[in-house]
């Protein structure tokens, strides 16, 4: 399950999202092959093939195999370059401040404005063929097809469906990613909707059998979650609640431990979901915030950051969370550098990875908390009083972990398996947000 970099920013928004501009797209074209499934949880790190009805175009290029691409956004647009060389392939236009989220096919982005979810096409995707697969590459483009929103949220991804928020109007929009690139074609997927009974800064994740995770909340405060039913048989959208848990104050975030088990932040623990119910795992603290999280299917673990100052209009934490949501144990690891809500990731064997503001990336491991490896990254940063402003970013596919640094418009890969930086590249921009497909 991804969402916009499984982080957001702190309590509240300092400045409005802008309205981006359009840009126009080239009739698509049905293709006749291909079945499949979306990415993984860790930073869609696995390689996927697209689904069935995908929709190709006439200059794509069949590839020797998958083409994993890295979307990043700045204050021109966004910057789409190739994972393994970390050449630029396209500089698209947009406007405004915009926020990155994978669509869950391996091949699409959504990129969050304030009015609505665009659909960014990244230009690789991989076609099932009985035993095998066809991967084609294609220029990226921002297509002309937009989810309208009401101020857009986040996005989940989890159990073949992807969930979009607005927080303007509480509205959960869902549909099956493996429908998105053959709908593009004349339009968009066939969704559902939820709508809470009040809007709020929320979340929703779509559960096996049709069920739904949702935030419950309003304008002044959020209290936990709700389990709601699959939609009636008739094909309507009203769905019943089936269990909910307000113990959860100021929830935010959601990560997934496992196959199954899904986790929201509060400002006094984290709240699990599994089996049908739900568990409180408490803060040692009075005030003990765990509002961005980052989980993995290969661990049980899930990691979180630690905030112990209500009052404070920006805390530099300098310790983490780590929540077995097997054992429901919490164990805090003070890292002695702070860090920031985009540093957080996993690696492909469950390891928990943090960017420090040391410039380092911190490699921990998840059952036992300690420290494995401290790799040096980027040069030493601080991070912004304004959540928008870039700082250092990182997000991982496959296994490697890809560093932004926006105080010299870079970018750095680790390979995870040696601990070593294997390239970095200057931009053309300074780098602010950052996403990534398999292809």
């Amino acid at each position: 399950m991804q969402t916009t970099s499984h982080q957001s920013g702190p309590r509240a928004n300092r400045s409005p999202l802008l309205t981006p501009a359009l840009l126009a797209v080239s009739a698509l074209v049905l293709a006749g092959c291909g079945t499949g499934g979306a990415g993984s949880a860790v930073g869609q790190g696995s390689a996927a093939a697209t689904s069935g009805g995908n929709e190709t175009r006439p200059e794509a290029k069949e590839a020797p195999g998958p083409t994993p691409r890295l979307v990043l956004t700045h204050d021109q647009g966004l910057s789409v370059l190739d994972a393994k060389t970390l050449e630029s392939v396209a500089e698209l236009p947009m406007d405004g401040f915009n926020r990155l989220n994978p669509a869950g096919d391996g091949r699409h982005v959504l990129v969050s404005g304030g009015d609505a979810f665009h659909v960014l096409d990244a230009g690789v995707w991989t076609e099932a063929h009985g035993d095998h697969g066809h991967s084609y590459a294609a220029a990226p483009r921002l297509t002309d097809r937009a989810f309208a929103a009401n101020k857009a949220g986040h996005v989940v991804t989890h159990a073949d469906t992807t969930v979009l928020f607005s927080d303007g109007s509480g509205t959960a929009e869902i549909f099956d990613p493996a429908t998105l690139a053959g709908a593009l074609a004349t339009g968009l997927p066939p969704t559902s909707t939820y709508t809470a009974p009040e809007a709020h800064h929320g979340v929703a994740i779509g559960l096996e059998g049709g069920k739904l995770l949702v935030t419950l909340g309003n304008e002044e405060g959020h209290s936990g979650m709700a389990l709601l039913g699959a939609p009636d048989a008739g094909g309507g959208q009203d769905r019943r609640e089936l269990l909910r848990n307000e113990a959860c104050p100021g929830v935010h975030g959601e990560a997934v431990a496992g196959e199954a088990t899904v986790v929201v932040g509060c400002e006094d623990g984290m709240l699990i979901y599994r089996d049908g119910a739900f568990t409180k795992v408490p803060s040692p603290d009075p005030y003990g915030r765990m509002g961005n999280q980052a989980g993995t299917a290969a661990s049980p673990v899930i990691l979180g950051d630690y905030k112990v100052d209500r009052d404070a209009e920006l805390e530099r934490p300098t310790r983490i969370s780590l929540v077995n949501t097997d054992t429901g144990k919490l164990k805090l690891v003070a890292l002695g550098v702070s860090y920031s809500f985009r540093s957080l990731g996993r690696g492909p064997a469950g390891e928990a990875l943090v960017l420090g503001t040391d410039g380092a990336l911190h490699v921990i491991d998840p059952l036992t908390g300690e420290v494995t490896a401290d790799i040096p990254v980027v040069g030493a940063w601080e991070e912004p009083e304004v959540w928008q402003d870039p700082r250092p970013a990182l997000f991982v596919l496959g296994s490697k972990a890809y560093i932004t640094e926006p105080a010299t418009s870079s970018i750095h890969a680790v390979d995870l398996k040696t601990g070593k930086v294997v390239k970095s590249a200057e931009l053309a921009h300074a780098p602010n947000e950052m996403s990534g497909v398999v292809g």
